[in-house]
């Protein structure tokens, strides 16, 4: 998400530091393109129109205009003020000081509701124990999916009785069921529709004031641009939203919802669901979000998702290793599965904060499939081969390529990838204490993983 804002941004600063001094007259050339830029990314035309006046009263103050880097100061505020529409701090998902807490999710046919549900709820697992409640009688087998999904989550299902039609006594019956099971976290996913209707609103307000809601969070598609600021100023309207959920943060879209939704009506955006899997839900970060929009990666969740895929054994290996300046096929082959369990490549390496981002590493002809071979290569060698891979001769060579199935070529091309690892690992073990430059990513995704 955001490349296409990401590059025409990149795009429109490059040529500010171009012009050294800027004046009046750049600056506003350079908001016009800004302001192209978020109209083609789908956001709501009245938020553009706010956030580029708010940029330009601040961009042509005296200060900007004679700095000795003008261009830079330009680039923050317009940084600040994408942070500022999105809401400058993260807001928590709220708990009750008196249990239970009940969270309503609401939303569109076909916006992830379901789904979401079943992420809240095992995100808080470790903490509470959630209870999912299939209050969606309308739509054919949406029970059956939360039932399904709750299942595979490991997470308490409460659902309607055969042939039972009324969403707001299956509700009120879920809170003596959670009662007897000790959960104190209930979540109700209600019916949603293809489009907004009077039937549908009447039926979540009637759920709305039947019972002890703690919080009602809109679930909105991501992909679906100005009609997402719309929906959710009618259900804020009606219902009195405490949260939104962003979906598909990970896919294609251009990202208009999450740049205009909390600015056009003032409902902070909680969580945005980052995957497909039960796990892949984030806290919605507006710093983060504004840095990889302006080109600057966002190596926090990087760093967050490495945490996550990271054993304590692994990560004391690691540091052993950076320790003692060694660095064997072993631990390649734990980086490489490290990597694996962090996702789809290019969605990782649009964290990184690389120059001109996923369209320069577009020329370097990565293939995430190429991790594969590499592991049954290292895997096809001896404990001593992978030891000590200096042994690794032609002989030995060949009987690697014909064990994983690949060529002699390939092995020697993974051994040239270990020696550039290998240097790459000494240089950051050093880089405490010489200050020696970070590794260039490009250069290294590039070798690691072209065809």
């Amino acid at each position: 998400m955001f490349e296409a804002i990401k590059e025409r941004f990149e795009g429109i600063f490059a040529g500010l530091r171009g012009r050294g001094r800027l004046t009046a007259e750049d600056i506003s050339s350079a908001l016009r393109e800004v302001r192209m830029a978020l109209l083609e990314a789908d956001v709501n035309y009245k938020v553009v129109k706010d956030l580029v006046e708010a940029i330009r009263a601040r961009a042509t103050g005296s200060n900007v205009l004679n700095s000795i880097t003008p261009a830079q100061q330009v680039a923050v505020i317009v940084y600040e003020e994408l942070v500022g529409i999105m809401g400058r701090e993260p807001v928590p998902m709220l708990i009750s000081p008196k249990p239970p807490t009940i969270y309503m999710m609401v939303g569109l046919q076909g916006s992830g509701k379901t789904t979401s549900t079943v992420k809240i709820a095992k995100r808080f697992s470790n903490s509470h124990k959630p209870l999912v409640v299939a209050c969606d009688l309308r739509r054919p087998a949406a029970v059956d999916q939360l039932r399904t999904l709750a299942e595979k989550a490991g997470i308490a299902f409460f659902g309607p009785e055969q042939g039972e039609g009324d969403p707001v006594a299956v509700a009120k019956r879920s809170l003596a069921y959670a009662e007897d099971h000790l959960c104190d976290l209930i979540l109700l996913d209600t019916a949603g529709r293809l489009q907004l209707d009077d039937e549908l609103m009447a039926e979540l307000e009637s759920m709305k004031s039947s019972l002890p809601l703690f919080e009602i969070l809109l679930v909105v598609d991501s992909m679906t641009g100005q009609e997402a600021v719309e929906v959710s100023k009618v259900f804020n309207e009606r219902l009195g939203l405490t949260g939104v959920i962003l979906t598909k943060m990970d896919g294609d879209a251009r990202g208009g919802p999450a740049l205009a939704v909390k600015a056009a009506t003032g409902v902070p955006i909680k969580l945005a669901g980052v995957g497909e899997r039960v796990e892949d839900l984030e806290p919605f970060d507006s710093k983060r979000v504004a840095s990889r929009i302006m080109g600057m990666g966002d190596m926090a969740s990087l760093m967050e998702k490495l945490e996550r895929s990271t054993t304590d054994d692994d990560a004391e290996r690691i540091a052993e290793s950076l320790k003692k300046n060694r660095f064997t096929m072993e631990d390649m082959l734990l980086h490489l599965r490290q990597v694996k369990k962090l996702g789809p490549l290019d969605k990782v390496l649009e964290m990184l904060p690389i120059p001109g981002g996923a369209k320069a590493l577009k020329g370097a002809d990565i293939d995430p499939s190429r991790i594969k071979y590499t592991e049954a290569i290292i895997l096809s060698m001896t404990v001593k081969e992978r030891r000590q891979p200096e042994i690794i001769k032609g002989g030995r060579r060949r009987r690697i390529a014909d064990g994983s199935g690949t060529s002699v070529q390939q092995v020697n091309q993974v051994l040239a990838q270990f020696e550039q690892m290998k240097s790459m690992m000494k240089s950051l073990g050093k880089m405490g204490k010489t200050g020696m430059k970070p590794f260039k990513a490009k250069g290294m995704m590039k070798n690691l993983f072209k065809r």
